[in-house]
């Protein structure tokens, strides 16, 4: 059993997160209920800054805000120095509600609308990463009105297709992010905001995907991004001062993934930008990174309370498969449906007995939601409290009320303290919404 952060097992045999008593934080908050280990996320966010810094003085750490944002975890960022990116208005409204310094706001999205462009204009974001041409003739439009000069960066598509999953791929020609520098349209983009009085032009972005395992992809990337630099500032005499290469460090969900460290993937990366700046002639720019994921996905745990056990017939092979019920599933975490992600169990309540039983964890809902499709548990029995390692990432942020289930509560734990930072949905806010019409109202049942 792999422990992050502060987990440990007690001497009841109890799994401790934080400093807490996992079975009893199960008890006072309820199931299901993501739990955030503050110190981890801290301890990340100080290593990515101590490990850039010390290589590449000149650098921007983001904290990419799709991966998991709240009021609170909005405070955690900005007390640890780092920027946020945020990819729609209701994560910029968040941050802005936060207390978040707007000027330390990278603002993302491929589709951005009037509005959302107009909210960032009026909070005087520090970046505004530009997707497409009609965002840049919005934006021009938008400045105008408005009497402001909002500084810029061209997200490009480098024409890089890591390895993982097809679903979180970005970085490639055909994707619907950025602009293709192979076809000439992020040097068009580029040339656009240059020639433009009411953009600042500030550099150039891109993102190859998520929960890549090795810097491969951004080894690649650096050397295509600074070639295109170089290309831009031939071509147009402006000077890139930035160049983010985005986010996509994986982390290890099961035993069998070994990303690298924060360390050794940020002495590859800058060793790549630092190479492929000196190849072409170039002044360094500052360097930003967007990780997410990296940061917070280890530090949170996914404790469920297990129900109805079955031995179910294996069709293709002789012997039962053992199915785990447990009170949450894909409402919480759609990640397995979404793109096959995995994860690794246990019970919580005996987390100091074997895991020596193979199990299927099933979720609550229609069609086959299941968590797990094989894992090893201690012998579960109807009550335990089964953990789910490795949650912290886009388990909140994905979450739905599909079944009309309530979204869990998360809990934010630190040195024995735990405080509830989201509240659980109740049944009342389930509807809270749902109108009915007057002529539903008045209208008498129909007739057998």
């Amino acid at each position: 059993m792999t422990l992050f952060g502060t987990q440990k097992v007690r001497e009841n045999g109890h799994f401790e997160i934080g400093g807490c008593d996992a079975v009893e934080l199960a008890r006072r908050f309820g199931t299901p209920l993501y739990v955030l280990d503050e110190q981890f996320i801290r301890q990340r966010m100080r290593e990515y800054l101590s490990s850039f810094q010390s290589r590449y003085p000149a650098v921007k750490i983001a904290f990419a805000g799709k991966a998991f944002l709240t009021l609170a975890m909005a405070r955690i960022v900005d007390q640890e120095g780092l920027y946020l990116d945020v990819a729609s208005d209701g994560e910029l409204f968040t941050a802005l509600q936060a207390g978040f310094p707007a000027e330390r706001i990278v603002m993302h999205g491929n589709n951005k609308s009037p509005g959302e462009l107009g909210m960032a204009l009026e909070a005087g974001v520090g970046r505004i990463v530009v997707d497409n041409s009609l965002e840049i003739e919005r934006l021009i439009q938008l400045s105008e009105q408005k009497g402001v000069t909002p500084s810029v960066l061209v997200r490009t598509a480098p024409g890089i297709d890591p390895k993982t999953h097809r679903r979180i791929r970005t970085g490639q020609e055909d994707t619907k992010f950025g602009l293709n520098i192979r076809d000439g349209s992020a040097m068009k983009a580029v040339q656009r905001c240059v020639d433009s009085q009411r953009l600042r032009f500030m550099g150039i972005h891109c993102h190859v995907g998520s929960q890549l395992m090795d810097a491969e992809s951004h080894q690649q990337a650096s050397d295509i991004m600074c070639a295109f630099m170089r290309e831009l500032q031939d071509a147009t005499g402006a000077r890139v001062e930035e160049l983010d290469m985005g986010g996509g460090l994986g982390i290890s969900y099961v035993q069998a993934q070994s990303p690298l460290s924060v360390d050794d993937y940020s002495e590859q990366v800058v060793n790549a930008v630092r190479e492929s700046l000196d190849r072409y002639n170039l002044e360094p720019p500052v360097l930003g990174q967007e990780p997410g994921r990296s940061i917070v996905g280890q530090a949170g745990v996914t404790l469920y309370e297990v129900g109805a056990i079955k031995e179910v017939p294996i069709p293709e092979a002789p012997g039962t498969r053992t199915y785990v019920n447990i009170d949450g599933g894909m409402s919480d975490n759609p990640r397995p449906q979404l793109y096959d992600a995995v994860y690794e169990a246990f019970i919580a309540n005996r987390a100091d007995h074997a895991r020596d039983t193979v199990v299927r964890i099933a979720g609550k809902h229609c069609e086959t939601d299941i968590l797990i499709q094989q894992t090893s548990i201690q012998r579960p029995q109807p009550g335990d409290i089964l953990a789910v390692q490795a949650t912290g990432a886009y388990n909140y942020a994905m979450a739905s009320n599909y079944n009309r289930l309530r979204r869990p509560a998360v809990v934010l734990v630190e040195a024995g303290q735990a405080d509830e930072i989201v509240r659980r949905e109740s049944l009342e806010d389930l509807i809270s919404h749902d109108l009915i019409p007057e002529r539903l109202r008045s209208r008498a049942p129909a007739s057998a």
